[in-house]
């Protein structure tokens, strides 16, 4: 569990692949990132007065970032619950709806939508990946194909028929280093 901003304890639901992908950052930060950054503020130090060097500077700083990240990622994937979406595939839980679910309602207008209700560390709206702690998430828990829930959005309460409830691996999209990665751990 972890502790929210409010100080309540929730847990740290993530599917496999969710995990996974904090995984491979937390791994690249350590291996690559913090060595090659470290490496350059070793170099930078060398050179002098370290007040007015902007390498020192901001390597210094880059490296505060780069351990705050490591410090949350750390505490994501020990308070994380993983929670497989494909071993809910039979029983009550295959035709309602709850965390690792891939549901498809329609709202009042008819027009259809997909959504996959993923951990927080996982949300992807490119992909249609939705926290579990979203209101629409919380609006379709526990429903199944054919029930009407509602949700309580800004923009007022919306009805939403669900047409179906479907339970399989949610394809993630994989940790990628960002730009400049590779030069930066060659520097």
């Amino acid at each position: 569990m972890t502790e929210t901003i409010t100080g309540k304890s929730e847990k740290n639901y993530i599917t496999p692949s969710g995990l996974q992908r904090l995984r491979d950052e937390l791994r690249f930060l350590l291996t690559r990132e913090r060595p090659a950054v470290t490496q350059v503020v070793a170099w930078a130090a060398g050179n002098g007065d370290r007040s007015e060097n902007a390498d020192y500077q901001y390597g210094k700083r880059r490296l505060r970032q780069i351990d705050r990240r490591i410090r949350f990622l750390t505490r994501r994937i020990d308070a994380a619950e993983v929670v497989d979406p494909e071993a809910r595939r039979a029983g009550r839980a295959a035709t309602h709806v709850f965390f690792g679910a891939t549901v498809r309602y329609a709202d009042a207008s008819g027009t259809e939508r997909v959504v996959s209700i993923v951990g927080v560390d996982e949300v992807d709206l490119e992909r249609n990946h939705i926290s579990w702690v979203s209101p629409l998430a919380r609006a379709l828990m526990k429903a199944g194909p054919g029930d009407t829930v509602v949700v309580h959005a800004p923009g007022g309460a919306q009805r939403l028929e669900i047409l179906s409830v479907n339970y399989g691996r949610i394809p993630m999209a994989p940790f990628t280093e960002p730009p400049g990665a590779e030069a930066a751990s060659k520097a």
